[in-house]
């Protein structure tokens, strides 16, 4: 089997436990490139959040994506041209922001040019977030008013039984207007309806002819469940959630063992 893309989930994969990327992945990376493998970083992250690990990678220099917000967003890593972009309706933000803030250990958490604003910056999940994307987060009293323009996501974090029932709400109301899902226990995202990575990574391989069976996904985490299933080649890292192993076809080394490397050198390197 010739694989033509392979899709990266960043945080407990293709970064360490440093938020890093090490030598032999990035080695790994820049040899697949050279082959011709498409290069994705699929990440739930904002764009700026992604652009720290492009670097790292050498991602302009190799040429690959950046799918942002869990595919609401793609980026070309070469050119910077946004491939593709969806936002939510502001119609919904205050609904969002209302049931996103019900609870006092919950907050919420969205983007905006100068990084992460949230009602509650002393949250840890929400100094998490910013900290993981690695911009400033600013404390503000209407989140509605502090975004400057239409978003592709919004986060709320906390506790996990309590962002169940923030869940079921917005999905009475919204279920088939949004996609609400746990990227983490203590991560709910929100974001256009139809966005989740294999259907973003869809419409990319379509650009380039590429079929499901030419595609490696490698991931850790509940948001990589969909590209796992579609990808040809759907790998867990051994850290990986239950959820995700059950469902791989391959499970490779830790984030911290270089899993990233094993897979390509493995499956891609050797295989050619």
């Amino acid at each position: 089997m010739k694989y033509k893309m392979i899709a990266l989930d960043l945080d407990g994969t293709l970064t360490n436990s440093q938020k890093t990327v090490s030598e032999r992945n990035k080695e790994a990376l820049k040899k697949a490139a050279e082959m011709g493998v498409h290069i994705v970083l699929a990440s739930g992250r904002p764009l700026v959040g992604i652009r720290p690990v492009a670097d790292m990678v050498g991602l302009k220099e190799i040429g690959g994506y950046m799918l942002a917000y869990n595919g609401a967003h793609i980026v070309d890593g070469v050119t910077g041209e946004t491939i593709m972009e969806t936002m939510i309706p502001e119609g919904y933000y205050r609904d969002i922001v209302k049931y996103g803030s019900m609870y006092e250990d919950v907050t919420i958490v969205s983007y905006n040019h100068e990084g992460a604003v949230t009602l509650d910056d002393t949250n840890a999940y929400a100094l998490l977030e910013a900290k993981i994307n690695k911009v400033p987060l600013r404390k503000v009293d209407d989140l509605c008013e502090a975004l400057d323009g239409p978003v592709c996501k919004f986060l709320c974090v906390g506790e996990h039984s309590h962002l169940r029932e923030i869940e079921r709400l917005l999905k009475e109301k919204y279920g088939d207007k949004l996609s609400i899902f746990f990227s983490e226990t203590y991560f709910l995202e929100i974001v256009p309806p139809g966005i989740e990575k294999a259907a973003s990574l869809r419409k990319l391989m379509e650009k380039f002819g590429i079929d499901r069976t030419e595609l490696i996904a490698c991931g850790d985490g509940m948001n990589d469940i969909t590209m796992i299933d579609y990808a040809g080649l759907g790998v867990a890292m051994e850290n990986a959630q239950d959820a995700l192993r059950s469902r791989a076809d391959y499970i490779t080394d830790t984030n911290d063992n270089d899993g990233v490397a094993e897979v390509i050198e493995k499956f891609i390197l050797e295989k050619q």
